[in-house]
C-alpha cells in the first residue's frame, strides 16, 4: 500500500523561499524567508553548521517583531499560553474533537510523483472500528456533506472511514516534505509583485506589505512554522524515549533543527512571529464563533463532557483580550481598504481550498492526517474572519468537521508556542 500520509508535521521538513527587508531580525540589509534553495534544505547539510553556539534570548524571540503592533498580542499570549494550553488539549480527547473521516488514498493533482512508500511504522495509520464512531459524529457529517463551489474549503466527503487523532498524535515520522512545501510557497502563497501597498515607508515584501496577501502569506508561514515545531518536539520526544532513528534521518538534533528552522538566526528569521500572527487569527477565529459552540453544547449537539471542557476555553479571558485583535484587524483593514482588495478576495478562497487538497501529496498517512486538519482549521479560520465580504462568515453555516478542525489547530499552535518559548529559554 502507498503510504500518501501527510501530518504537515513531518512536511516541514526543509523550508525557504521570500527575500525580505527585516531590519529588526537581522544585521544584514535582507534576509532569507521562506523557501530559498536546495541548499538551505535539512538534505544538504553545511559542513560548519555552527547552530548549537548560537544562544537565543527568549525575549527578544518572542516580543521583536517587523511588526510593533503584534507585540502587545504576543506578550498577552505568553503569560497565559501554557493554562490554556492544558484546557485545549483536555478538548482534544474529546470525540467530537479528535474523530475525523479523511480521503488517505486521494492521488496528488499538482505535479508528478513516483510512488513512495514510508517504510516506517511511525508513517502509518488506520481507521477506527465502526463501532468506535458516535452515531452523531456521523450522522452531523454525513448531512453536512454539501458545500459551496466558491467557499473556503471543501472537506473530504465522509465515509465509514474515521482516523483518530489520540490514537495517531502528531509525532516525529522522518518524512520529507520539502516538495510539497516548495509548492506551497512558490505557487499557492502570494508572489512579490502580487502585492500592492499604498504606504510608501512600507518595503513591499512575501509577508508584510500593505496588503492582505501578505497577510495571507504570514499566515501560511505561521502553519509552516507550526509545523516545524512539531517536528522539532517529535524529535525531543524520540530521544527522551531512547527511541532509535531511522540510519538515514537527517534531522536528529532538536537544538539544531529549532535554531534553523524557527529562530530569528535560522531561515525563516519571522518564523516565530509568523506562528504568533497566526494564532491570533485563530484566536479570534474561535472568539467568532463562540456563539455557535456554545449553542451546539446547549442543544446537546457536543456531548456533555467535551462541552464542559470546551466552555472552559470559550470563556477564559485571552479570548476577549482586545490585543488578540491586532492580526485579524490588520487582514480586516486590507480586505476591505478599497474595491480592487474586495474583488480579489475571491483569490484568497481560492488558494485556501488549494492548500487543502496539496495535502494528498503528501506521502506520509499520519502527515497527511494531520496536514489536512491544520489547513482545513485555517481556511475555517479565514472563513469566518473574512467571509465572502471581508466583513466575515455565517458561523451558522460552519460545519461540524470545520469546528472540530479550528479548535483542534489552535491547540495544535498552543502547544507549538508552549514549546518554542522552552527551547528559547533553554538555549
Amino acid at each position: 500500500m502507498i503510504l500518501l500520509a501527510v501530518l504537515l508535521l513531518p512536511i516541514y521538513e526543509g523550508a525557504t523561499a521570500f527575500t525580505l527587508l527585516n531590519p529588526l531580525l537581522s544585521t544584514s540589509s535582507t534576509t532569507t524567508i521562506g523557501w530559498n534553495s536546495h541548499r538551505n534544505s535539512p538534505l544538504f547539510p553545511r559542513p560548519n553548521d555552527n547552530h548549537n553556539q548560537h544562544k537565543i534570548n527568549p525575549t527578544f524571540v518572542l516580543h521583536s517583531t517587523t511588526s510593533p503592533s503584534l507585540s502587545p498580542g504576543i506578550a498577552a499570549i505568553d503569560k497565559v499560553n501554557d493554562e490554556i494550553e492544558g484546557l485545549l488539549c483536555q478538548i482534544r480527547k474529546k470525540p467530537y474533537f479528535r474523530m475525523y473521516s479523511v480521503d488517505m488514498l486521494a492521488s496528488c493533482e499538482y505535479f508528478p510523483q513516483e510512488m513512495f512508500e514510508c517504510y516506517s511504522s511511525t508513517c502509518e495509520i488506520y481507521p477506527i472500528d465502526e463501532e468506535d464512531i458516535p452515531e452523531d459524529i456521523r450522522t452531523f457529517d454525513m448531512d453536512e456533506h454539501q458545500f459551496e463551489l466558491d467557499g473556503w474549503a471543501r472537506w473530504d466527503m465522509p465515509s465509514e472511514d474515521y482516523y483518530d487523532t489520540i490514537q495517531y498524535p502528531e509525532e516525529f515520522t522522518g518524512y520529507d516534505g520539502a516538495e510539497i512545501w516548495r509548492f506551497i510557497h512558490e505557487r499557492i502563497a502570494f508572489s512579490d509583485d502580487e502585492m500592492v501597498t499604498d504606504t510608501p515607508s512600507l518595503t513591499i515584501d512575501g509577508y508584510d506589505s500593505d496588503s492582505w496577501k501578505a497577510d495571507f502569506n504570514k499566515a501560511v508561514s505561521g502553519l509552516h512554522s507550526m509545523i516545524s515545531a512539531q517536528i522539532v518536539r517529535g524529535i525531543d520526544k524520540k530521544i527522551t524515549a531512547e527511541e532509535e532513528f531511522e540510519d538515514d534521518c537527517a534531522w536528529t538534533d532538536p537544538k539544531v533543527e529549532f535554531e534553523r528552522r524557527l529562530s530569528p538566526s535560522g531561515e525563516t528569521p519571522q518564523a516565530l512571529e509568523n506562528l504568533y500572527f497566526t494564532y491570533m487569527l485563530l484566536l479570534s477565529a474561535v472568539r467568532a464563533a463562540r456563539d455557535r459552540l456554545l449553542m451546539d453544547c446547549d442543544a446537546g449537539k457536543i456531548d456533555a463532557e467535551a462541552a464542559k471542557s470546551l466552555r472552559e476555553v470559550l470563556d477564559y479571558p485571552l479570548l476577549d483580550d482586545d490585543t488578540i485583535d491586532s492580526a485579524s484587524k490588520r487582514l480586516h483593514d486590507h480586505a476591505v481598504r478599497d474595491k480592487a482588495s474586495l474583488d480579489t478576495l475571491w483569490e484568497a478562497r481560492m488558494r485556501t481550498r488549494d492548500l487543502f487538497r496539496v495535502m494528498n501529496c503528501v506521502q506520509c498517512n499520519k502527515c497527511r492526517f494531520h496536514g489536512k486538519i491544520a489547513t482545513m482549521g485555517l481556511s475555517t479560520a479565514f472563513q469566518l474572519l473574512l467571509g465572502r465580504s471581508g466583513e466575515g462568515g455565517d458561523v451558522k453555516r460552519v460545519h461540524r468537521v470545520e469546528l472540530a478542525a479550528l479548535m483542534t489547530t489552535l491547540s495544535k499552535f498552543s502547544t507549538a508556542v508552549k514549546y518554542c518559548r522552552e527551547m528559547s529559554a533553554s538555549s
